[in-house]
């Protein structure tokens, strides 16, 4: 299938002549039918989720958005806003220096950024950048289920990267929301053959989060499929857009090895001193043999469930013969979570931009929905109960690394 030639579902005819209704303004400019519907709702369950969390901070005495703003890694970009690079230094129980090196810098530079023009502090700052950004990422995939699937896949798609288990982490101040957003928009100029556009939005991913280069490699294979399904005859723009991929996170590897006098090397040492690297599954093999023998609370267990059911969802996903720039890019993202190392709390975080794998659930329900409604919105609710409870307890209570 042509990355750039995308199914579209049929209209059905009209039984008669029609009148014509004057669209709003914003929907003859090009905006998806339906989008606005959809991002309501994702709004709605986010901020819902975002209640819960301060909830569960006034119920455990803690400041009311001490989770939002002040959570594990959230510290270190609001650090590296206020001071840059080179200040701060951890040192494990282990003897390892983490530095914050291990962080890549689109992030806090934009807090930084934003503190310098606005009246806020780096929290509110930091905040903002994700809430917002979560919102044009839900826009995204709202637009990438339009364009392959029409209005109802579309809005089920939303819907369900709403309640996510893990979709509290969008709305808290980490990079999850902002590299979703790049990617996902990265992504659709894929779909759409805009490839300056692709190219340039997944070199910006590439400098929000280390797992950049998924992105990278998603938009590069499909301009090398394109330009061979073409036989060589595509524009330049192509070829641009494939180059202009990964300087992002090459950009900032290689700037990080500058940094520690092992230009090649150095970005890898600093990420393996965070325990950070990528094992072929030894780490998630020694993990799930811990956790059935021993045992692991809820946080554990909710983890592993998210990965297999993400290992599946990959597996239809690849069924449905979606688009390669779809199955690259979420496939990449799997295999750093199953074959990486690291705390395995953390990993179902790292699958919040992987919306692709919602697309064989995003058409089941539409299906459910027109068949037995009232089934899909018992459905449905079943989920977004489990994720507001699950995110507040994940943000709030547990001391898992998130």
């Amino acid at each position: 299938m042509s990355t750039s030639s995308v199914p579209r579902p049929e209209a059905a005819a009209p039984s008669g002549p029609l009148r014509r209704t004057a669209l709003p303004r914003i929907a003859r400019r090009g905006t998806p039918e339906g989008a606005l519907a959809a991002l309501a709702l994702f709004v709605a369950v986010r901020f819902v989720g975002v209640l819960a969390m301060i909830l569960a901070n006034a119920l455990r005495g803690h400041p009311l958005l001490k989770s939002l703003a002040h959570s594990w890694d959230s510290r270190w970009y609001l650090h590296i806003a206020a001071q840059g690079y080179g200040h701060k230094i951890w040192i494990t129980p282990q003897g390892a220096p983490q530095a914050d090196w291990a962080f890549f810098p689109l992030y806090p530079g934009l807090i930084r950024t934003l503190t310098t023009v606005l009246p806020l502090t780096p929290g509110q700052a930091a905040l903002l950048i994700s809430w917002i950004a979560a919102g044009v990422a839900a826009y995204g995939v709202y637009a990438i289920g339009h364009l392959l699937y029409g209005r109802g896949v579309a809005t089920a798609l939303v819907a369900l990267w709403a309640v996510m288990p893990h979709a509290a982490e969008l709305t808290i101040a980490y990079t999850e929301s902002l590299f979703a957003a790049l990617a996902i928009w990265s992504l659709y100029h894929v779909l759409k053959g805009r490839w300056l556009w692709a190219g340039s939005l997944a070199a910006l991913a590439g400098l929000a989060r280390p797992s950049g280069f998924a992105i990278a490699i998603a938009v590069s294979l499909a301009a090398g499929y394109e330009a061979l399904r073409q036989r060589g005859r595509v524009p330049v723009s192509l070829w641009a857009g494939a180059v202009l991929a990964p300087l992002g996170w090459l950009g900032y590897v290689l700037w990080v090895g500058q940094q520690t006098g092992d230009l090649l090397g150095g970005y890898f040492k600093v990420q393996s001193a965070w325990d950070s690297k990528f094992d072929f599954g030894i780490g998630s093999a020694r993990f799930v043999k811990g956790l059935l023998l021993h045992g692991g609370g809820v946080v554990y267990p909710m983890a592993l469930v998210i990965v297999a059911v993400g290992c599946l969802l990959f597996a239809l996903l690849c069924l449905e013969r979606a688009p390669l720039a779809l199955v690259v890019f979420s496939g990449i993202l799997i295999l750093l979570v199953v074959g990486g190392s690291g705390s395995f709390s953390s990993k179902p975080r790292f699958l919040l931009p992987a919306f692709p794998l919602l697309i064989p659930m995003a058409r089941a329900l539409m299906r459910t929905w027109r068949a037995r409604p009232a089934q899909a919105v018992l459905v449905y609710g079943a989920l977004t109960l489990v994720s507001l409870l699950f995110g507040a307890y994940v943000t709030t209570v547990a001391r898992s690394p998130l």
